[in-house]
């Protein structure tokens, strides 16, 4: 059987690694340079705020649908405060904010929440998906940790300052590529490095094939993440459907076979911890094409360079070291028409739950096309144009009437518009594994801000109460809850987050000793004789909101059948909220 798949794969392939780029493939959608047009036109221009919801009105109205009316104060005061910091607001919050509908008092919330901590916390979370982020290795023999990363931390903490501070993402990206290479870069940013650092290392490293599969999964976490294209499907042979060639893949590869992972010393203002998990430049070297991926079969060198189709005429060789910062200065290149595209795009999907190119990570022939493509052109232009500035991109999203709309919608218009992908509703979602387990720390008043630079603790661990992006990822053995709220494996990069519905979800809000022990914190902090009063302040505390006439006398009924177990009646109250569909969705 091995034999009939080998001599199947070499027929497909071809013995001559040229059966994928079969013409030039310039006049694909995502290898054009975005460029502003003009302006659709609409019917309804009250509606419209700005240049995106017109883009959005027009697909809207030209499939026969209608936006639906803009979502209620209270909603969009929670909205904002679990998309922008993942986390709840309070009813002071809710109560603070009432006057959101008036633009002014909306740009004020906006703005107060891009400024808040957590924020860099909230956006941290998504990112290490993209980076594959992780402090241990997949593979470990016997109680050998020597290619674990115990100081990973530090490169997680970078990255929620710097989105945080609005570090412009061109520079983003050059400091997680070529920090080193990079003149007046202080160890603090040094740091960012940990992208490529905490890459997966295997046993027996010096062989040259394991060699090869470290070289590309920085080829793949690099290509994907800032550029989505799948530069790693070229490893054994051109590319099957998008213009990148072995060759292409082999001059990117040479990159990082002249990178080595390194466990850097740095001393800190205060002469002081300790250690950051980095690239170096090693033994700078252009690799031989390895035919079909054999490094023992191989062929022409391949000089390091940038993909041919996304350079300008002749293709220029790296020449300055390993050539991660050249190789950096191409992805950020604002004439490279794929990154401003894909951060936008990823933006786009955080905020609305799906991207306008669906397969956030796949640009390419295999990838889904863009819904809106004019309006990713004016979202990319207008990324560049402010700056790299994420947080005006993030900004001028929510200040469209698209982002605004209820989710509150009749049955015929969700058939009409099914997967929402005309936007006419805004998508309920669930929270992420991270927000859910944040938000009931939260409400029962027990987390903890920040980590205080210290390493990660288990996320199972009963005495951690920080948030979950301080938590410890491990690539050998994710940690079960995250594993059952979807979050991604960390061995690879991940673009988007799928969202499951199982019973076993179910089950652990109803079992769970960590959703227990919220509950019944919440009571001990806020049951008192008056138990009207207890009930309505656990209604405050968990949905910031205040019980109706109805929920009031229906939970006094349930607790007071039993007088002898009021409490555990009460936490079992509280519980049920925690666990209801309006505390563990956002609308």
């Amino acid at each position: 059987m091995r034999t009939i798949v080998l001599l199947l794969l070499f027929f497909s392939y071809g013995s001559n690694n040229t059966v994928g780029v079969t013409k030039d493939h310039s006049d694909f959608w995502s290898f054009i340079t975005p460029h502003k047009g003009s302006l659709p036109k609409i019917k309804n221009t009250k509606w419209a705020k700005g240049d995106i919801d017109q883009y959005i009105l027009s697909k809207i109205e030209k499939n026969g649908l209608s936006p639906v009316e803009e979502a209620a104060p209270e909603i969009l005061v929670k909205r904002l405060f679990y998309d922008l910091i993942g986390l709840p607001p309070t009813f002071d919050e809710v109560k603070k904010f009432r006057n959101i509908n008036h633009r002014s008092e909306y740009k004020k919330l906006i703005d107060y929440l891009l400024e808040r901590p957590e924020f860099g916390e909230k956006i941290a979370s998504l990112w290490m998906n993209v980076a594959r982020y992780a402090e241990d290795q997949a593979h470990q023999v016997g109680n050998n940790e020597k290619f674990f990363y115990p100081h990973a931390h530090k490169y997680r903490n970078w990255v929620i300052k710097s989105f945080n501070n609005d570090l412009p993402y061109n520079d983003f990206i050059r400091l997680q590529l070529a920090a080193d290479q990079i003149n007046n870069v202080s160890d603090k940013d040094i740091v960012a490095l940990g992208f490529l650092g905490l890459g997966p290392q295997y046993y027996d490293r010096g062989r040259l094939e394991v060699k090869a599969e470290e070289w590309e999964d920085s080829v793949d976490v690099v290509s994907r993440g800032f550029m989505a294209l799948t530069v790693a499907c070229a490893r054994c042979h051109d590319h099957k459907y998008d213009p990148i060639s072995a060759a292409d893949y082999h001059a990117f590869a040479g990159v990082f076979a002249s990178t080595e992972i390194h466990k850097r010393e740095v001393i800190y203002e205060d002469g002081a911890k300790s250690f950051i998990h980095v690239v170096k430049d090693g033994k700078v070297q252009d690799l031989p094409l390895f035919k079909r991926g054999d490094v023992r079969d191989k062929g022409d060198i391949v000089p390091r360079s940038f993909l041919r189709i996304l350079s300008a005429q002749e293709k220029k060789t790296f020449t300055k070291g390993s050539g991660r910062l050249e190789l950096a200065e191409a992805i950020v290149d604002p004439k490279n028409p794929l990154t401003a595209r894909v951060a936008a795009n990823r933006i786009w999907q955080m905020l609305f739950g799906r991207g306008l190119v669906l397969t956030a990570s796949n640009f390419g022939s295999l990838g889904t096309p863009p819904t809106h493509p004019e309006l990713l052109d004016y979202l990319a232009i207008t990324f560049i144009e402010g700056g790299w500035s994420t947080k005006n991109l993030i900004k001028r999203i929510l200040l469209s009437s698209t982002y605004k709309q209820s989710s509150i919608v009749s049955l015929n218009k969700r058939k009409m518009d099914e997967e929402n992908k005309f936007y006419s509703y805004f998508p309920r979602r669930r929270l992420s594994a991270e927000m859910l387990r944040d938000s009931m720390l939260f409400v029962s008043g027990e987390m903890e801000k920040g980590d205080s630079g210290s390493e990660s603790l288990k996320i199972s661990d009963v005495k951690n109460f920080r948030r979950t992006i301080y938590g410890r990822i491990s690539r050998k053995e994710l940690n079960h809850y995250l594993a059952l709220f979807d979050y991604p494996d960390p061995n690879i990069h991940a673009s988007t987050r799928e969202e499951t519905i199982t019973p076993a979800q179910k089950l652990y809000f109803i079992n769970s000793p960590f959703v227990l022990s919220r509950a019944r914190n919440i009571v001990s902090n806020l049951v008192n004789d008056n138990l009207a009063l207890s009930v309505q302040n656990i209604y405050l505390k968990i949905l910031s909101r205040l019980p109706s006439e109805q929920e009031k006398s229906d939970t006094i009924k349930y607790i007071t059948v039993d007088e002898e177990k009021t409490i555990e009646r009460l936490t079992r109250f509280a519980q049920n909220l925690l666990i209801s569909n309006e505390f563990i969705f956002r609308d």
